[in-house]
């Protein structure tokens, strides 16, 4: 008896198991993904350019040219959008005011400071700011300083 019951069960288990693809319905859902794009802001993109820019020169001053164009794009610094979460306070004001007239200073052929150190003191600013808002870059930033 035993063994017909149990005959019975594997039986029914098989033939319950044994599906054929027709039985079986599988459904996919394709779902759209939106992705949040990062967008940089003006003043990022202007910060990226300055970088850039200061980059160029640090080598020109290493290979021992004096470089003297000064890059009129910086002054956007004063109007470029920031990003939605920032907004200009006087410490921002009051630092990329000193940039630029720092800057300004790397570009000055008659001065008597020696071109390296006025360069330092242009990145050191642009450190300083940086450690009051959008400390990220400080050390991608500090890579420009001539040692």
């Amino acid at each position: 008896m035993k063994k017909l019951l149990f005959s019975v069960l594997v039986f029914m288990l098989f033939f319950n198991c044994n599906q054929t693809k027709e039985d079986v319905e599988v459904v996919i859902e394709k779902k759209e993904v939106a992705y949040d794009m990062y967008q940089p802001s003006e003043m990022a993109n202007l910060m990226n350019e300055m970088y850039a820019q200061n980059l160029k020169v640090k080598q020109e001053i290493l290979e021992g040219k004096i470089p003297t164009e000064f890059p009129l794009d910086f002054l956007k610094i004063h109007t470029a959008e920031l990003s939605e979460f920032k907004s200009r306070n006087e410490t921002f004001q009051s630092f990329s005011k000193l940039f630029i007239e720092s800057e300004k200073e790397i570009f000055n052929t008659e001065s008597q400071i020696p071109i390296e150190e006025r360069f330092n003191t242009t990145i050191n600013l642009c450190i300083s700011c940086h450690q009051t808002e959008c400390t990220g870059p400080i050390t991608r930033i500090q890579k420009l300083l001539i040692k």
